[in-house]
């Protein structure tokens, strides 16, 4: 695998070689279409050129090594998105997507009768009981159909939705799947399925820290209010828009018309346009599920390198809003949570894996 030194010194040549363009024709290093080479265009260039390396997981993107202030720059949101506060975060690999409906009925087949067993329609793991997703038959909202030992997926309104966003999944469910696609593609295990630690120092999939989730959303431009902007539109995300913000700024109200058949209004993953970093559906479609438990005050003592999240709660903490939420909750900075136990039509997830 190539190495973060070897890739920190290819950026820095990249930049310094190449600089800003805005007196001449922008040169084909200007990857982001914006006249200026700089980090932006580098963390694109990372992920073409990392992207030819077969040690690199399938549907990941490169998040570079990076600091950026955390937190709400606009002070509109709650006072648990403050203080604003420096974070450094190594380099880490992300899913380019929601992990999707078909991605987790896979694991679900491959885990019947070992990992997992079903119960009144609900899905539990073996050795711990605790709840990891709905299927069909205790959820109206769930799209994985259980008959005879089999798990599938539903077809909504007339077309299939294999490659929506899983939804009804616990927090529980998606540290199991991180577990289990570490299994399938030989990396190491980083949840313990009793105590439901991580551990960091293992090199496998897991959920992202919050820190690394704010740090992705934001895709390398520190002061955006969304993952590509400072307003938002139907065009951009899968959310319910409201005229009462004057930065929702799209044509279409209400539900997302493109998506509004039949509930859950989620949408196939990488409808809309990638950030900065390559990541789609940052803000709306469906929550995402952070490895951290859930503080308030978390901001006021967070270390600057690599922050972890508390060392207990009884909440987990989900980000990037969902399709039935207005604007300001689909902004990066916005922090919400639920029960591990949670399962519901808005709650989803992603992976990372350490570089």
């Amino acid at each position: 695998m190539k190495t973060t030194s070897t890739i920190l010194m290819a950026a820095f040549l990249f930049v310094f070689a190449m600089g800003p363009c805005a007196f001449a024709d922008c040169p084909s290093a200007d990857l982001t279409g914006d006249c200026f080479v700089n980090f932006e265009d580098f963390a694109v260039m990372a992920n073409q050129w990392l992207s030819g390396d077969p040690n690199i997981p399938g549907g990941m993107v490169y998040i570079p090594y990076g600091g950026f202030e955390m937190g709400d720059h606009f002070a509109e949101g709650s006072s648990s998105e403050l203080p604003l506060h420096p974070v450094l975060i190594d380099a880490f690999f992300m899913s380019k997507y929601e992990v999707t409906n078909q991605q987790y009925c896979d694991y679900l087949n491959s885990a019947f009768g070992m990992g997992i067993y079903v119960s009144g329609g609900i899905v539990y793991g073996t050795g711990n009981n605790q709840p990891y997703c709905d299927t069909s038959t205790s959820s109206s909202y769930s799209q994985i159909v259980y008959s005879a030992g089999v798990f599938s997926v539903r077809t909504k309104g007339g077309r299939s939705m294999a490659n929506d966003p899983m939804v009804c999944v616990s927090w529980y469910g998606s540290a199991a799947y991180c577990n289990w696609r570490s299994s399938a593609e030989g990396y190491e295990s980083c949840y313990n399925l009793s105590t439901w630690d991580c551990n960091f120092a293992t090199h496998g999939y897991r959920l992202p820290t919050e820190a690394e989730w704010e740090y992705a959303a934001r895709g390398g431009n520190p002061d955006y209010r969304f993952p590509w902007g400072d307003t938002i539109s139907h065009t951009q995300a899968n959310y319910y828009s409201s005229s009462s913000y004057s930065y929702d700024i799209s044509p279409t109200r209400g539900y997302h018309p493109d998506w509004d058949d039949v509930d859950p209004y989620t949408s196939v993953v990488g409808s809309f346009s990638a950030n900065g970093y390559g990541l789609y559906d940052m803000a709306g479609n469906v929550w995402e599920w952070c490895n951290d438990w859930y503080d308030g005050n978390y901001y006021d003592v967070s270390p600057y390198d690599n922050p972890e999240g508390p060392a207990s709660g009884t909440y987990r903490v989900i980000r990037g809003g969902y399709w039935n939420v207005t604007a300001p909750i689909c902004a990066v900075t916005y922090r919400d949570y639920d029960s591990p136990s949670y399962r519901y039509y808005s709650s989803g997830f992603r992976l990372v894996l350490d570089f």
